[in-house]
């Protein structure tokens, strides 16, 4: 039986259509740029999905503002804008509190509403989201689709499927871009796809302490991967769920998403809607020092010397901190493209491998002559750092680190100076005594956290 489908108004007048499924504790799926109820009548696999969700639950589901049955004569896809239509909805159905599902672009919506009231979510369940829009794809990759869409919207709508689920049959595409092209129009979804490029919550993400079930495709192409960890790892109650798949969507496997939703959402619903218990992170590190290395100026590189130079200034970059990681205990993470991350078991070992780099680093670029001949070569490139340290628990997953422990690090790493030592107040702490010099240097609030941190300054140049 098809659900009836109704109609509420969000506080600036737009009227967005909604259709409710099933009974019991109410879970909010968010739409993407089309029609739900579109795409459900072409596509039994995506019906299913939904009929799975609705048993024992009531689904609410609802058209985004410009699309399918909602009205269509709107230009704003802001954020903002958006989360009229999700508030309009629960409170037309006065929801006292809910579970809300979102995929990729409603993922922000999603965010944006939990972080606003806190008190009205149960849960958050983000499958393939992300938290910066230009983290996605390239901006010139994004542009191109955009003018696609403005100058041949039946083309640029075919597009879509190939991106998202790439090798599903001709069918199973036709379905998706069907209801793509029939939900909205082209400056519709040209202006959805700009809305997406400018969004970013990563500064909300430590403040939403709602439990999340973050599920997200590991060989995901569309949205990588890494998007999903990163959301996972900066969410105080979060919890990564990943897929084996090598897709986007995957239709014919829904199930195993299904599967890890009724796993989240079961032992609040047995308690009868309780309010839920914070969700622990699957594997915790324990107490660690972690360690952030930047180069000055790397960007510029390879425009001043070459590609093969740059490498080698690079490479020269990296022996160096890994001579002194090897020498202090400390385990190299990941190479961050223009610096190194590391770990430690104590604060002691990061601290004094920090000054060793520095010192390194300052030993070399005596050494080099930089800057004396007027040919700049790899070999007189000076090599100037910024060094940052935090301590903390951070999650680990895969031989890598996540949190806002790391987040943090790399913050004051950010915050340095070219040839500085900066280390968080608890760094200094867990090194009292220990004979490092530390100069008070202030509180700052990093990007991304709501409350200061008192930074100091690590002494390393020796005296003459």
């Amino acid at each position: 039986m098809e659900p009836q489908v109704r109609f509420c108004t969000a506080s600036d007048g737009v009227r967005i259509a909604y259709a409710t499924t099933g009974e019991g504790p109410p879970i909010v799926s968010l739409p993407v740029w089309f029609s739900t109820l579109k795409y459900e009548a072409l596509e039994p696999r995506y019906a299913s999905f939904h009929q799975q969700l609705a048993a024992n639950r009531r689904l609410v589901r609802y058209d985004r503002r410009g699309t399918g049955m909602s009205d269509r004569n709107v230009t704003d896809f802001s954020r903002g804008a958006l989360v009229k239509d999700l508030q309009a909805v629960i409170d037309h159905l006065k929801l006292r509190r809910v579970a809300l599902l979102a995929a990729d672009m409603a993922g922000p919506v999603a965010l944006e509403y939990a972080f606003r009231h806190p008190d009205k979510v149960s849960h958050l369940i983000l499958y393939g989201c992300f938290a910066r829009g230009q983290d996605i794809g390239t901006p010139e990759a994004g542009e191109a689709l955009i003018r696609l869409f403005r100058a041949g919207w039946e083309i640029g709508s075919e597009i879509i499927p190939v991106l998202i689920m790439p090798g599903a049959d001709p069918e199973t595409a036709r379905r998706y871009f069907t209801a793509l092209r029939e939900s909205c129009s082209a400056d519709a979804a040209a202006a959805q796809l700009e809305a997406v490029g400018r969004e970013d919550v990563t500064e909300l993400l430590p403040q939403i302490k709602v439990p999340t079930l973050v599920v997200h495709a590991r060989h995901d192409r569309a949205f990588p991967f890494e998007l999903g960890r990163q959301l996972a790892s900066l969410m105080p109650n979060a919890r990564l769920v990943a897929l084996d798949w090598d897709v986007h969507l995957d239709l014919s496997r829904l199930t195993t998403a299904i599967q890890a939703i009724n796993e989240f959402l079961a032992p609040s619903e047995r308690r009868g809607g309780a309010k839920p218990a914070a969700v622990k992170p699957a594997a915790a590190s324990g107490l660690v020092t972690i360690l952030f290395t930047d180069m000055e100026g790397s960007t510029g590189l390879t425009q001043r010397l070459g590609d093969a130079q740059a490498q080698d200034v690079l490479r020269a970059h990296n022996a160096i901190v890994r001579d002194a990681l090897k020498a202090h205990s400390g385990s190299e993470i990941k190479h961050t493209g223009d610096g190194i991350m590391a770990s430690f078991p104590s604060a002691s070992r990061a601290l004094e491998c920090a000054i060793a780099v520095q010192q390194a680093f300052a030993e070399r670029n005596r050494t080099v002559g930089a800057g004396f001949k007027p040919a700049p070569t790899a070999a007189t490139e000076p090599i100037r750092v910024r060094i940052g340290l935090n301590a903390g628990e951070p999650v680990a997953e895969e031989k890598d680190l996540f949190g806002a422990a790391v987040q943090l690090a790399a913050r004051i790493c950010a915050h340095a100076q070219p040839e500085q030592i900066l280390a968080a107040n608890v760094v200094r702490e867990l090194a009292m005594g220990k004979g490092f010099l530390f100069a008070d240097v202030g509180d700052v609030v990093p990007k991304g956290f709501e409350d200061p941190v008192r930074l100091y300054e690590v002494r390393w140049r020796e005296e003459r």
